[in-house]
């Protein structure tokens, strides 16, 4: 089955529910999550224009939670209760995982991915050589690029719903430093680095400061951009109060090698 065809199948159970009784629209949902699973086939990627969210493929998702049954899931010692499966084949897939790290199936993970005591959601797809370090977490759909670091407790949001929503997007060479949040479809571009505790969202405030007027984006951090957590003073009819924002305070310097440039980067803008 190509994958125009097995758009319109899913197209179909979308708009009709009842058509998932027939074993050819069953068929194709567990068609699209093991392509999924392989990385074949992505809830968002890059094209020549930007990024493109495939609708269909988040619709697949959701499908696929209404024909699957709550099964008990072993692995070890642990028990689980779940629609969704544990993904399998690590050794096979060149992927190291750490006792206690979790991704279901459905999520797709490049050779080279370690994941530390973790959790990586349905639909996600992380690259080669993409660290994700410990209690941090990667949303259902979200895109992390190759030899990303995901610090500590870093929170990566998931978006299935509505299916219009773009899902985070995290570029190749990217820094995320620890309990850093990024949500709501945020798009994070190539080698930026995200000092520990930012905050990015579809409507943080994110202020470059490196020049004599601020410029501010939304929802998107520029590529090399260094940016740290801040504040600026919004008024209220209460009063004046502080409001969260990200600060661009520099670049990634072009001189070092880019793992050695993480390292530098943080010592030279004073980052935690």
């Amino acid at each position: 089955m190509d994958i125009c065809e097995l758009k319109n199948i899913i197209e179909q159970a979308w708009d009709d529910n009842g058509l998932l009784e027939k074993s050819m629209y069953s068929d194709a949902v567990g068609e699209a999550l093991r392509l999924l699973d392989c990385g074949q086939l992505r809830a968002a990627e890059p094209t020549a224009g930007g990024w493109q969210v495939n609708e269909w493929v988040k619709k697949a998702i959701l499908l696929y939670f209404k024909v699957s049954k709550m099964e008990p899931l072993e692995a070890g010692p642990f028990r689980y209760h779940d629609k969704i499966p544990l993904k399998q084949d690590y050794a096979a897939n060149g992927v190291r995982v750490v006792p206690n790290a979790v991704a279901r199936y459905g999520a797709y993970l490049a050779k080279g991915v370690v994941m530390m005591p973790s959790y990586v959601n349905i639909g996600a797809y992380v690259d080669s050589g993409t660290m994700v370090d410990t209690w941090a977490t990667v949303g259902s759909c979200a895109q992390i690029g190759k030899h990303v670091h995901l610090s500590g407790g870093v929170g990566i949001g998931g978006v299935l719903e509505p299916l219009q929503a773009s899902p985070v997007i995290v570029e190749d060479h990217c820094f995320i430093g620890s309990r850093c949040i990024v949500v709501e479809g945020a798009h994070i571009e190539t080698e930026a680095v995200l000092g520990a505790n930012t905050v990015i969202t579809a409507s943080t405030h994110i202020v470059d400061v490196t020049a004599s007027e601020p410029v501010v984006y939304k929802g998107r951090v520029p590529a090399r951009s260094v940016v740290i957590p801040g504040s600026y003073t919004r008024h209220y009819p209460a009063g004046d109060y502080q409001v969260s924002c990200a600060l661009i305070i520099g670049r990634r310097s072009e001189s070092t090698d880019k793992k050695t440039s993480l390292n530098d980067v943080l010592r030279e803008y004073d980052i935690s």
